[in-house]
C-alpha cells in the first residue's frame, strides 16, 4: 500500500484515454478516464466555432431543431425555422413548448413500433414465436401487445408513470392518426383478478414468459427490479441484506457463501410472486392460491413454507401488490424513468455536472411534474444536457 497514493499522483497528469483531459480533470468531473467518449464538459471559453449554433451554452435554435427530429421525426420545416428565428428569447421558448406538445401526439412518439414502444423493448423481452393475438406465433401463449399497450398509456398524456406498477386496469390500443390508447377494466386475453394486478408484473406476458415452470420465480422477481427499478442484481446492484434471509426453502443452495450475498436480497423480493402462476396451470398467466402446495410439494421438503411477504427496497411488504407500490413510489423508480429518456434523448448516461440536471429532473417527477413523463419532458429539453449544441 505505500506505494498506490503515490502511483494515484504520478496518473493524476496523464490522459489515460487521450480524449484531451488529464485523469484528475475526469476524475473531478465524475467523468470516466478511460472512456473517450466521457469528457468533462468545457468550462473555459468556448473552443471552436459553427455558423449555426452557439457553442458550449444552452442554444434555443439547436433545440428547436433537435426536438423535431427527436419527438418528430422529421426535421422543423425552412417556414418554422424561419419564423422561429424572428423570436425574441420568451417567444423561443413558448415555440419549443408548442412544437414538443404536438410532437408529443405524433404517431413518430406514441405510435405502435413508435419511440416510446421501443423504449419497451428491453423490459417487455418479446419473443414473436410464442406471441397470441394479431401476428400469433406457432406457439401463441399469450399476447405482449398488451403490455406494449399499457406502456405506452402510462407514459403519454396527463398519465402517471407509476401505473407500470400500479395499474389494476389493462390498455386497449386503436391504431390511427393518431394512435389512442383507452383503459379498460378487462381483456380476454388476460387471467390475472383486478385485486391482484400490479400494473407491468403481472400481465399473462410476463408471468408466462418470466415465471414459466418456477416454483420460486428468481428470474420474475429480477427482471422487475432490472426493467423498473433499472438495478440489476447480477451487477451487484440494488442489494440491501434482510436479516435472516436467504432461506433455502426450495433447496436450491442459495445458503453457499458463493450465492447468499446476493440471494439474501433476491429471494425476499421474490417471495410475493408465490401465488403468480406462469405455465403450470390453465389459463396460464393466472394468480393461483397456494400454488406452491398444489403444484411444488414434491421438489423439497419445506417449500410451502415459502412466504408471500417480503421485503423490496428494505421495506416489507405483504404482497406483490403492495410491493409494487413501494416499488414505484421509491426514489429508485423515479431515477429510472428519468434515465431512461436521459439515455434515449442524449444518448448517454448522466456525467459530471449533467448530474445535477438529472437529480433536478427526477425529483421533479415526483413532485412538481406529479409523476406525468410528458411534464418532465418539457423541463428535459431545458437542461444544458440536451440543449447544448
Amino acid at each position: 500500500m505505500t506505494g498506490f497514493v503515490p502511483a494515484l499522483r504520478a496518473a493524476e497528469a496523464l490522459d489515460a484515454d487521450m480524449d484531451g483531459a488529464t485523469n484528475l480533470e475526469e476524475i473531478t468531473a465524475s467523468t470516466l478516464p478511460a472512456d473517450a467518449r466521457s469528457v468533462p464538459r468545457i468550462t473555459g471559453p468556448c473552443q471552436g466555432s459553427n455558423a449555426y449554433y452557439s457553442l458550449c451554452q444552452y442554444d434555443r435554435s439547436y433545440v428547436f431543431h433537435k426536438l423535431h427530429l427527436d419527438f418528430c421525426g422529421r426535421a422543423a420545416s425552412l417556414e418554422d425555422r424561419e419564423a422561429f428565428a424572428g423570436l425574441d428569447e420568451s417567444g423561443q421558448d413558448r415555440a419549443i413548448d408548442a412544437a414538443l406538445t404536438g410532437c408529443l401526439r405524433t404517431n413518430n412518439w406514441i405510435g405502435k413500433d413508435g419511440v416510446v414502444w421501443r423504449m419497451a423493448h428491453r423490459k417487455v423481452k418479446p419473443l414473436q414465436a410464442i406471441k397470441s393475438g394479431d401476428n400469433r406465433g406457432v406457439i401463441p401463449l399469450a399476447d405482449y401487445d398488451d403490455d406494449y399497450n399499457l406502456f405506452m398509456f402510462a407514459n403519454t398524456g396527463d398519465r402517471d408513470v407509476r401505473d407500470l406498477l400500479k395499474a389494476d386496469y389493462f390498455v386497449r390500443r386503436t391504431d390511427g392518426t393518431p394512435t389512442t390508447y383507452a383503459r379498460v377494466a378487462s381483456l380476454g386475453s388476460q387471467s390475472i383478478p383486478q385485486m391482484r394486478r400490479v400494473g407491468m408484473l403481472t400481465t399473462k406476458w410476463f408471468l408466462v414468459y418470466n415465471v414459466m415452470f418456477t416454483a420460486l420465480p428468481r428470474t420474475a422477481a429480477a427482471q422487475a427490479y432490472r426493467a423498473y427499478l433499472n438495478l440489476d442484481i447480477a451487477k451487484l446492484e440494488g442489494l440491501q441484506r434482510v436479516s435472516g434471509e436467504p432461506v433455502d426453502y426450495d433447496a436450491r443452495g442459495v445458503q453457499a457463501d458463493a450465492c447468499k450475498e446476493c440471494h439474501a436480497t433476491l429471494d425476499p423480493l421474490t417471495y410475493p410472486f408465490r401465488n403468480y402462476d406462469g405455465l403450470d396451470n390453465q389459463p396460464f398467466g393466472s394468480y393461483v392460491d397456494r400454488r406452491i402446495e398444489r403444484t411444488f410439494s414434491d421438489i423439497a421438503p419445506g417449500i410451502g413454507g415459502i412466504p408471500e411477504t417480503g421485503v423490496v427496497l428494505g421495506q416489507p411488504v405483504a404482497n406483490l401488490v403492495e410491493w409494487g407500490r413501494v416499488a414505484a413510489d421509491s426514489d429508485e423508480f423515479a431515477k429510472a424513468v428519468v434515465e431512461d429518456y436521459w439515455n434515449l434523448l442524449i444518448e448517454k448516461r448522466p456525467q459530471g455536472e449533467e448530474r445535477d440536471e438529472y437529480v433536478t429532473l427526477w425529483q421533479a417527477l415526483k413532485t412538481t411534474h406529479a409523476y406525468h413523463v410528458e411534464d418532465m419532458l418539457h423541463a428535459l429539453v431545458r437542461t444544458e444536457a440536451y440543449g447544448v449544441p
